[in-house]
């Protein structure tokens, strides 16, 4: 089975739908799928559920497709970089399911374990509980919270073999690995592609058999939300 796509907009060709709910990895703009976001925006796909850390920032990662308003609905830990993600929510036109960060991981992950659901002590006493089933276990009380499959993951690893076997690079190995196993379909965004056993059995943070489409991108623009610098007396 080939994996390999010529571009982005073809590895989503007849994969991506309105209505969809799609997972997407990274963390703030650390190892977010670049190539595979701007191809969504221009597929004009629209109503989409989007389960990420956070939003992108104005004008980069998710925040393109928030502009063009592609997304109806964001399950997400944090929104404090994207102005236009404020302004939709307060004016009403974005929903929002605002759910604590690690609760979000392990919703992910617990979908892609085929769990439907586990309990967890974060949020109890909040609003994050509202409305949701509460037990106690061993005198403390805890919360359930229901797992996340997505119709559709969009991912972002360094190198990839031919088979889909990928391996992250550094903090880029944030959301990606239970993002990819959460979604049906999983299509990745690579650096490096490589022949199949060039990557070390201990090198492979996941195996192929998540993966179904890749995509390479050699040159991402990789930015940095807030760069700061330190000033040195004397310098």
């Amino acid at each position: 089975m080939n994996k390999l796509y010529p571009s982005a907009a073809e590895a989503l060709k007849g994969v991506v739908a309105d209505g969809q709910t799609l997972a997407v990895g990274g963390f703030g703009l650390c190892g977010i799928p670049e190539a595979l976001i701007d191809a969504l925006r221009d597929s004009g796909v629209k109503n989409l559920t989007a389960i990420s850390n956070n939003a992108g920032v104005d004008g980069f990662g998710l925040g393109k497709l928030l502009e063009t308003r592609q997304i109806k609905k964001m399950i997400s830990s944090y929104v404090g970089e994207n102005k236009e993600f404020e302004r939709q929510f307060l004016s009403g036109e974005l929903e929002l399911e605002f759910t604590p960060q690690g609760t979000l991981a392990e919703k992910l992950r617990a979908g892609g374990a085929g769990i439907p659901a586990f309990f967890t002590k974060t949020g109890v006493g909040t609003l994050v509980a509202e409305g949701k089933e509460l037990r106690e276990f061993n005198g403390e009380t805890y919360v359930m919270e229901e797992s996340l499959v997505a119709d559709v993951a969009l991912i972002k690893a360094h190198k990839a073999d031919k088979s889909g076997n990928l391996r992250f690079r550094y903090t880029a190995r944030n959301f990606n690995p239970a993002a990819a196993t959460a979604g049906k379909i999983t299509i990745v965004e690579v650096e490096e592609i490589v022949e199949v056993g060039e990557l070390a059995p201990d090198d492979v943070h996941l195996p192929g058999i998540y993966v179904h489409r890749i995509v390479h991108n050699s040159n991402p623009e990789k930015r940095i939300e807030q760069r700061t610098i330190t000033t040195k007396a004397g310098a």
